[in-house]
C-alpha cells in the first residue's frame, strides 16, 4: 500500500520558458529573488499569479 502525498501534483500547464518569464516578472515586480518565487510556487503547488503574489505579500508582512 502506497501513501499518497497530501498535496496534489502541479500540472505542467505552462512551458518552462513561460514559467521562467513569469518567475522573473514577479521577482522584479516585488523585489524578491527568483528563488523565493520558485519556492512559493513549489510550496503552494500553483503558479497562478494571484496566489503567488498573495504569498509574497504575506511574507513581506512578517518582515
Amino acid at each position: 500500500m502506497q501513501v499518497k502525498d497530501s498535496k496534489p501534483a502541479a500540472a505542467p500547464v505552462e512551458s518552462d520558458a513561460a514559467l521562467d518569464a513569469e518567475v522573473d516578472y514577479l521577482a522584479r515586480r516585488h523585489r524578491v529573488s527568483p528563488a523565493v518565487v520558485r519556492e512559493i510556487i513549489r510550496r503552494t503547488g500553483s503558479a497562478e499569479r494571484s496566489s503567488v503574489e498573495r504569498e509574497i505579500r504575506k511574507g513581506m508582512m512578517r518582515r
